[in-house]
């Protein structure tokens, strides 16, 4: 589990409708699995202790800000170090905010304006005096014209995802009357398939068709909300879907049907199996701190259980924590023999995320965002539930039907 908090659900309303916005990215809808299922894979804990940082990077605003103006200031601070690269980036393109870097290295801000309705990723590096490092990351995104942020919306304008990505409404605030919600949002896709809406809580609204999206389609959601009508287009890429075989500890990637790579894996311990099922991937970061305390893992103590400054090439599967990522810790008697991690799927890596030939940096570098990974034979009985993170796919057909307002 990262320390990046997960967007809150909406409270009691009864909305009609609503304004909404459009932007990138992961919806943070709290899980309805239940018991706690934490998700970072375990750190030796001397090699931990012998790399902790002394750096501590604050990024301004915090993770999950969506209110952020055009004109308002992105800060990054280190105490106990100095920078050594922060970048910030448009998700949905890449294109990067130029910034200014402080003489001393304590400080980093963004050259704005920015742009309205985008979603931003900042990540940040730092050094402390013996040399150790330490990574901060943090997604934002700006207001809407009318900044008026009732809801919100991925993927983003423009944008071209993989094939499990489902188009994702999050409201700020319940909706009473979901039918009246629900009848004011067209989806098509121009492969001419069927495209359902389905209510997962009462501030959530997805849509996707029956099957995964067919590879090279484009995507089409008319809105008139609140008397504000918009159109947000997206393309679907190359169909890549990635199985791990968490009984074997091997992951197959296919493109387009062919396997183009196996790779040997480490999934979840018996005492922390990784959920079987259909998840997608929803962000992408070259590097990104976890620590156990952010799910209840500690010690006696009262420490985190584990503390990673740096895990590389992570990316998340669901809103709880689940991630494939990068493992640097682990020895070559891990991957593909042995199950080692607190839920995670870990891939076999080099510290600071520098060796592209690594299995986990070739995952990172040939992988987008609405790509699937599916864990089968897990020794988890759950299948990940539907809300938690972009796992839509696991519910039925039938069963995703009779949850549109429209029927």
């Amino acid at each position: 589990m990262i320390t990046v908090s997960k967007r809150r659900t909406g409270l009691m309303a009864t909305a009609g409708a609503l304004a909404l916005t459009a932007l990138g990215g992961t919806s943070y809808a709290a899980t309805n699995d239940t018991g706690t299922h934490p998700e970072a894979q375990t750190q030796s804990p001397q090699a931990d202790a012998q790399d902790v940082s002394d750096a501590r990077i604050r990024i301004t605003p915090g993770q999950g800000v969506h209110s952020l103006g055009v004109n308002d200031p992105v800060n990054v601070t280190v105490s106990d170090g100095r920078l050594t690269k922060v970048t910030m980036t448009a998700v949905a393109t890449g294109t990067e905010v130029r910034g200014t870097l402080a003489a001393d290295g304590t400080s980093w801000k963004a050259n704005g304006p920015l742009k309205q309705a985008t979603r931003y990723q900042v990540a940040a590096e730092a050094e402390d005096a013996k040399g150790r490092s330490a990574t901060e990351n943090a997604t934002v995104s700006t207001v809407s014209p009318a900044n008026d942020f009732l809801g919100h919306l991925s993927p983003e304008n423009g944008s071209t995802v993989g094939v499990g990505m489902p188009v994702s409404f999050n409201f700020d605030k319940a909706i009473g009357d979901k039918a009246a919600v629900e009848s004011k949002i067209q989806v098509s896709t121009s492969s001419g398939e069927q495209v359902v809406g389905h209510w997962l809580n009462n501030s959530r609204l997805d849509f996707r068709p029956e099957h995964y999206w067919k590879p090279g389609s484009t995507v089409t959601v008319r809105m008139n909300l609140d008397g504000v009508e918009k159109t947000v287009t997206f393309k679907i890429g190359r169909s890549q879907i990635s199985t791990v075989d968490a009984k074997t500890k091997q992951m197959t990637v296919k493109r387009d049907g062919k396997t183009i790579k196996t790779i040997p894996i480490s999934s979840g311990s018996a005492e922390h199996p990784t959920y079987n099922g259909q998840m997608v991937i929803s962000e992408k970061y070259r590097q990104i701190h976890m620590n156990g305390a952010t799910v209840g893992l500690t010690e006696k103590n009262g420490k985190p259980s584990y503390d990673i400054k740096a895990v590389p090439h992570a990316m998340r599967l669901t809103a709880s924590g689940t991630f494939i990522h990068g493992n640097y810790w682990g020895g070559d008697s891990v991957f593909g023999k042995v199950n080692t991690s607190h839920g995670c799927v870990g891939l076999k890596d080099v510290r600071n995320a520098g060796d592209g030939k690594q299995p986990a940096a070739w995952f990172f570098d040939n992988s987008m965002t609405g790509d699937v990974v599916i864990v089968k034979n897990s020794a988890d009985k759950a299948t990940v539930s539907p809300d938690n993170g972009l796992s839509d796919w696991n519910m039925p057909w039938s069963q995703w039907v009779s949850g549109s307002a429209s029927n």
